[in-house]
């Protein structure tokens, strides 16, 4: 396993479910930027997360412009933002429940992704960077790190 890579439950060391959110979902005007952006624009701020969360395998215009394909199409593109909730906490062993989910973004979407940002950000991810540049962050400050050194005779 890749160490740069999220890991869940029993790999982390943290059970399924058991793991608090580093905030609370109510917690949206702590960051005023991030939550003016979502509540105007959250197929951004979507899609950056869709991105880290996906390991880079989808892209953040491609999450994006299918968030607002189904907002404008069908009007249930929270439907699709759960999912995304339900593999961050299955990937960080995080509380709630897939019912939760579902409600939470369903009534309160925007709060939902701002949320699930600002756990990304708290785990060490810069989501305006993207998953292939937090990666080469991640290993530039890796090799930028001094060896162990040993206390020898």
């Amino acid at each position: 396993m890749q160490p740069d890579k999220p890991t869940a439950g029993p790999v982390s060391g943290v059970p399924v479910g058991s793991a608090p959110w580093s905030s609370g979902l109510f917690d949206c005007f702590d960051d005023y930027g991030l939550c003016c952006m979502t509540w105007w624009c959250p197929c951004i701020t979507f899609g950056r997360l869709a991105e880290i969360v996906d390991m880079g395998s989808t892209s953040c215009g491609h999450s994006g412009a299918l968030y607002v394909f189904l907002a404008v199409v069908t009007g249930f593109q929270w439907i699709y933002t759960c999912t995304y909730r339900g593999k961050m906490r299955a990937q960080y062993g995080l509380s709630g429940e897939p019912c939760g989910d579902c409600c939470i973004h369903c009534w309160c979407e925007p709060c939902a992704l701002i949320q699930e940002y600002r756990e990304l950000a708290a785990r060490g991810y810069d989501p305006k960077l993207g998953w292939h540049l937090n990666m080469e962050r991640r290993a530039a400050a890796a090799a930028a790190a001094p060896a162990v050194q040993h206390m020898g005779r």
